[in-house]
């Protein structure tokens, strides 16, 4: 044989055919990347010790509370309701009677008796005549019992008086005569400065007026109301038995429920 003649090697014909390639092993419960890395198979799971957990315990809302909130809930709305009410009938009775404050004015004042007593009281005794005007078309007033007019001089009561009682008709114009008397106390000091003002010529008089009143609204009589006053007089002179000239009258009237 030759030196370049070349050995090929021997096929058995009667050998058996070689087994196929076989897939990687996989352990069961670990699943294969999306990418096909093995390395990202999920690691197999470990049984674990039995854990004994505490059964969760669910509370019912208490009955009580929820019929507590209910009521509270209706108690709101019948009061916001019973308020609405309220305001919707006043806004009416507004618009049907459209009420006005009485109007008073302190026409004069008379001094009957200004004097000092044996025991150095101030006795005096006074007569205002006041005008008192209804403005009101379909409104009357009931001037009832209880009213208070009382004559102050710096703090000082000089003397005290009621209106009577009586019915002031729609529009109507009323002038009220009312007798006033009063004694007060420290009364030397008293008319000496009474006297002192009276030379200047502006003594400074404080009436003040308390009426309770009823209001008419057509035929139904509301409850009773207060006119609360009060008048800033200026006078000349305090001189008894004399027609006192006011040089200035000031008042303000308010309504206290």
């Amino acid at each position: 044989m030759t030196e370049n003649q070349r050995i090929h090697p021997v096929v058995n014909m009667e050998a058996p055919p070689p087994p196929p390639p076989t897939r990687p092993l996989v352990p069961r419960g670990s699943f294969k990347s999306e990418k096909g890395d093995p390395t990202g198979l999920q690691q197999p799971i470990i049984n674990q010790p039995f854990r004994r957990t505490a059964p969760v315990m669910y509370s019912r809302p208490s009955t009580k509370r929820s019929c507590c909130c209910k009521c509270i809930c209706w108690t709101i709305s019948l009061i916001i309701l019973l308020l609405i009410i309220i305001a919707a009938t006043a806004g009416i009775l507004y618009l049907v009677f459209k009420p006005k404050i009485p109007q008073y004015s302190v026409d004069n004042l008379r001094i009957s008796d200004l004097r000092l007593n044996f025991d150095m009281s101030l006795y005096a005794k006074f007569n205002v005549r006041i005008t008192a005007v209804n403005p009101n078309k379909k409104i009357g007033i009931y001037y009832e019992k209880g009213s208070h007019l009382s004559v102050w001089y710096k703090n000082t009561q000089l003397c005290k008086g009621s209106i009577p009682k009586f019915y002031q008709g729609h529009r109507n114009r009323t002038v009220l005569n009312v007798d006033l008397t009063g004694q007060s106390q420290y009364g030397n000091t008293l008319m000496s400065a009474i006297q002192e003002a009276a030379q200047t010529g502006r003594i400074p008089l404080d009436l003040k007026i308390e009426v309770p009143v009823s209001v008419k609204l057509g035929k139904l009589k509301l409850r009773k109301v207060r006119i609360m006053g009060d008048c800033l007089l200026i006078v000349d002179s305090l001189s008894a038995n004399s027609l006192v000239r006011i040089k200035a009258s000031t008042c303000k009237f308010r309504l206290k429920l």
